[in-house]
């Protein structure tokens, strides 16, 4: 996310003196109800859904994980490259590309 964007988001808490309930527990508890939101949007269909309502729950689950960076005190660029170094190392492109196997199964 942009900083002007996170910036906002930071705001928005502050200003409503909210961080004194974004525990890293609330905020993983939030992050999967709304994650659960985002999903209930293909609930009866992979192809018909409304594309706002789609939007508005995902920035709804983006918010939330900014917010529980915030908690942590942590950085979204650090720990994702983390995350990808990780993934690169399990499905490496000559094995993975163009397979759903599980690394294990590789």
């Amino acid at each position: 996310m942009k900083q002007e964007t996170i910036d906002r988001i930071r705001k928005f808490v502050s200003d409503r003196d909210w961080n004194q309930f974004h525990t890293p527990s609330n905020m993983a508890k939030s992050i999967a109800i709304e994650a659960a939101e985002l999903l209930e949007c293909f609930q009866w269909s992979d192809t018909e859904y409304d594309l706002q309502h789609v939007k508005e729950e995902l920035a709804d689950v983006m918010v939330y994980c900014q917010d529980m960076l915030d908690a942590l005190g942590l950085d979204a660029d650090e720990i994702v490259n983390m995350k990808m170094d990780q993934n690169e190392a399990k499905y490496p492109v000559e094995k993975a590309k163009g397979s759903a196997a599980k690394y294990t199964e590789l």
